[in-house]
């Protein structure tokens, strides 16, 4: 009896709360939005890390703020001092990658070029590396002004083999072969020669990090250890720790995001809650006339705070379509620009989008529906 009166009462009044639900479905949308960019961004880093191929990664100092910093920090004489006791680390190769970002305002001026010794294996740094078109780096680039283009860049920039791509006023690089890899990571980067970029950059000391590959990578942690011992400048972290790296800033962005929902969140339960008051406000001698004949003050408190919790389920169910929507709308964007899907609307997260709404909607019903059950049976009657 109480959810079908609770319908009713929804349904006398349409446009109130058409209007109401679609402002819980906007507040519910934006968070599966918000939200569903931190979901995507893991299936994205967990894919395209699959494509990293060193089993060590080091830097000069902590990895995760200095290795892709403007300027490359790493002095070349640990390479050096790596492959001396290579031996004993279990180290196979040793391979140095300086990092040079052009920015801009747009996906096509936006640029990341990673130089790399022209005569390294590629496949020490990305998995499956493979020539979509045109070649690879050689021995014999070694200081020229040559690049592999990623997939991606190529196709941002209309670019092929025989095209050109600038770095700075003073360095443009011929594209002398097209690439891709295991997870697209590498689609969207430039490879060039590690003598070039450096001379490009005005900066032949130092690099942004070292890729090591080790001679049995189950022992990954012990040589991390046992380098970071020897090396205390160093930061030096396996594939798993940077994924853990990676984890631990997706986290604080899922906070952030969070607490901007919230605030959307927020006024949709406001929402709820002044249409719930006038509402009880405009039904008190209906309210009356049902103690009357017998209801129990309770009946009355269940009887409003149902009405809230289906109205903010009805603005969730809105607001879980709005979401799908922008999440499409977001990946088309990204993947137009990056060729990765950013968003994604998975099972619990639209789970905690509904269980938000709901209790958004309890919490928002409860003083209309103790101020209903709190009116006099006289008072009630009384009122015109």
């Amino acid at each position: 009896m109480v959810p079908s009166l609770a319908a009713a009462s929804l349904r006398r009044r349409p446009l109130r709360t058409l209007l109401t639900a679609l402002g819980i479905a906007i507040a519910v949308g934006s968070t599966v939005v918000f939200l569903s960019l931190g979901e995507g961004l893991r299936l994205a880093f967990a894919s395209e890390l699959g494509g990293v191929g060193p089993d060590l990664q080091i830097s000069f100092g902590d990895v995760s703020t200095t290795a892709f910093g403007g300027v490359p920090e790493l002095p070349l004489t640990y390479l050096d001092a790596l492959l001396a006791d290579a031996e004993r680390y279990g180290i196979v190769s040793v391979t140095p990658v300086l990092v040079q970002v052009r920015s801009g305002l747009t996906a096509t001026s936006g640029v990341v070029f990673q130089g790399l010794p022209a005569a390294s294996d590629v496949g020490d740094v990305y998995v499956d590396f493979a020539i979509d078109r045109g070649r690879a780096l050689a021995a014999a680039d070694a200081g020229e002004f040559v690049a592999v283009a990623g997939l991606q860049v190529a196709e941002r920039n209309g670019i092929d083999v025989g095209g050109v791509l600038r770095l700075n006023p003073r360095a443009s690089f011929e594209v002398v072969g097209v690439a891709k890899s295991a997870g697209g990571l590498i689609d969207n980067t430039v490879l060039v020669p590690l003598e070039t970029l450096q001379t490009a950059i005005g900066i032949d000391d130092r690099v942004s990090f070292l890729v090591v590959a080790l001679r049995d990578p189950v022992g990954a942690a012990a040589a991390a250890e046992a380098i970071a011992a020897d090396y205390p400048d160093l930061g030096v972290q396996t594939r798993a720790e940077l994924l853990s790296v990676i984890e631990r800033g997706l986290a604080i962005s899922d906070v952030v995001r969070l607490g901007i929902s919230a605030i959307a969140l927020i006024v949709g339960a406001i929402a709820v809650a002044n249409t719930m008051l006038m509402s009880v406000f405009e039904r008190t001698r209906e309210f009356g006339v049902v103690r009357a004949v017998g209801a129990r003050p309770r009946f009355l408190f269940g009887l409003v705070l149902l009405e809230s919790v289906v109205l903010s389920l009805i603005g969730a169910a809105f607001g879980v379509a709005i979401g799908y929507l922008g999440v499409w709308l977001v990946n088309l964007v990204s993947m137009d620009l990056i060729a990765l899907a950013v968003a994604a609307v998975t099972g619990r997260l639209v789970a905690f989008a509904v269980a938000v709404a709901a209790t958004m909607g309890l919490l928002a019903g409860l003083l209309p529906a103790a101020r209903a059950a709190r009116v006099p049976i006289a008072v009630a009657l009384a009122r015109e």
